[in-house]
C-alpha cells in the first residue's frame, strides 16, 4: 500500500456528518493566527511549522481529520503522519474553502490578526512600492527589491508555498491562538 492510498480525502458534507454524531477529532494544521481569524467549530489547531504526528496519537478512539486552507497542507500532514506509522489518515478535500462554500458556518475570533493572506499582501505590495519609489527618487539600484518580490510572488503562486507568509507568521502577534492539541 502506497502513502497515497493510505490518505483518505472527505469532502465537507460528510465531514459536517461526522462532526454531528461526534466522531470526529477535527485538527487545523494551518498556522495560528489563521486559525484565529477563522476555524471550522470545535478544531483543535496542530500548526504544519511545529507538526509532531507522535501528538495526534493522543486522540485515538475517534477518527482524525486534517485540514487547511485549500487542502494542500493537510496532504503533506497526513504524509507525515503516514510516514509516522499511521495506518491511514483522512483530511477535507479543498480545505476549509470547500467547508464554507458548502455553506457551513465557522468560529472567529474578535481579537485576530488579519489574515496572513492579507498581511502577505500589504508587506509585499509595500516593499513593491518602496522599490518603485526609491529606484526613482533615491538610485535605480532599489527597483531589484521590487524586482526581487515579482519572482517570490510567481514562485509563491506556482508551488503553493509562501516563505513570506510562513515568516510572518512566526511574528508574536500571529501566534496568538488557543484551542491546541
Amino acid at each position: 500500500m502506497t502513502n497515497n492510498t493510505r490518505i483518505q480525502a472527505i469532502d465537507a458534507q460528510t465531514l459536517k456528518q461526522w462532526l454531528d454524531d461526534h466522531a470526529v477529532t477535527l485538527v487545523d494544521v494551518r498556522e495560528s493566527a489563521e486559525h484565529a481569524t477563522e476555524r471550522i467549530p470545535g478544531a483543535k489547531l496542530h500548526p504544519l511549522s511545529q507538526f509532531d504526528p507522535q501528538q495526534l496519537r493522543s486522540v485515538e478512539g475517534k477518527s482524525l481529520v486534517l485540514y487547511c486552507q485549500s487542502g494542500n497542507r493537510s496532504t503533506q500532514a497526513a504524509q507525515k503522519c503516514v510516514a509516522a506509522g499511521f495506518d491511514s489518515v483522512i483530511h477535507l478535500h479543498g480545505g476549509i474553502s470547500t467547508w464554507k462554500s458548502a455553506g457551513y458556518g465557522v468560529e472567529k475570533s474578535q481579537n485576530a490578526p488579519i489574515s496572513l493572506f492579507r498581511q502577505v499582501q500589504i508587506v509585499a505590495g509595500s516593499l513593491v512600492f518602496l522599490g518603485t519609489v526609491l529606484g526613482v527618487l533615491v538610485s535605480p539600484n532599489f527597483l531589484l527589491l521590487s524586482g526581487f518580490v515579482g519572482p517570490g510572488l510567481v514562485f509563491a503562486g506556482i508551488t503553493n508555498t509562501c516563505a513570506m507568509g510562513l515568516l510572518l507568521a512566526k511574528l508574536p502577534y500571529n501566534q496568538r491562538s488557543g484551542n491546541k492539541l
